[in-house]
């Protein structure tokens, strides 16, 4: 089973969004669901999900409002949804950052499409024509962004949604030391708490399911008291083992 893009559908008529979030799970998409504005943003900073889908006529903040407040730290894609067809409110909605407006009533294909596309756009934005055609390799890794499927070795790896994305930050910066509250709060929300063992253990877990060897990893590498990085090229070499006791912090 292939990793699930999570997408937020911020709607306030409970039909609509029962009926966004069936069609999105009939796609192979793991819908997460907000009745308002303020709810809106507390799942976008806490779950990190991977697309937005913001009704503009929220009853509490409107839409281009909370795209507002989340563009202050995250380049997630976001669609504006709209009740009415309003070019100068459009405009804003892109001027403001947003990917798409998408006026009701729309076909759930044409959502899927537009979706599909912000993805793209957002994977093209991020790492331009290193990942032209949506792969990122190192050496026999191979990150398949669009389908979302992980290869090591020519065999798919099975990761959790967290191990995904510890996974993808890394590889998407080969060569560059992430530290341990960078990958924290990317992957488990804006204003997560610094808990390293957390991370310890989700990396572990990637480790056993990428590495040939995981005491000896190739893939991803341990900057001790810093974070990890990806190795720009694989290699076999032995690196710095994780900290002498998993259960003590790093200070």
């Amino acid at each position: 089973m292939q990793n699930r893009s999570t997408v937020l559908v911020a709607e306030s008529d409970p039909n609509d969004r029962e009926a966004i979030s069936l069609a999105l799970q009939e796609n192979g998409y793991r819908p997460l669901t907000a009745e308002n504005g303020t709810a809106a943003v507390s799942m976008i900073s806490s779950l990190c999900p991977d697309v937005a889908l913001l009704e503009q006529d929220l009853p509490d903040i409107e839409g281009l409002e909370v795209l507002k407040a989340v563009r202050q730290w995250t380049r997630l894609p976001i669609i504006i949804l709209s009740s009415r067809r309003n070019e100068k409110e459009e405009v804003r909605a892109l001027d403001m950052g947003a990917d798409d407006y998408l006026t009701k009533p729309f076909g759930y294909p044409e959502l899927l499409a537009r979706i599909r596309m912000a993805q793209r756009h957002s994977v093209k934005m991020e790492l331009g024509d290193a990942a032209a055609d949506g792969i990122l390799q190192n050496g026999d890794l191979i990150i398949d962004l669009i389908r979302r499927t992980v290869t090591s070795g020519g065999k798919e790896i099975h990761l959790t949604q967290n191990e995904y994305r510890i996974l993808l930050l890394l590889a998407k910066q080969p060569g560059k030391i992430l530290t341990y509250a960078e990958i924290i709060k990317h992957v488990w929300g804006h204003f997560a708490a610094d808990d390293r063992q957390i991370l310890r253990v989700n990396m572990a877990n990637i480790r056993k399911k990428i590495e040939s060897d995981p005491a000896n990893p190739k893939h991803i590498l341990t900057e001790v008291g810093i974070g990890y990085r990806m190795a720009s090229s694989p290699r076999n070499d032995t690196v710095p083992p994780e900290d002498a006791s998993s259960s003590k912090k790093v200070q």
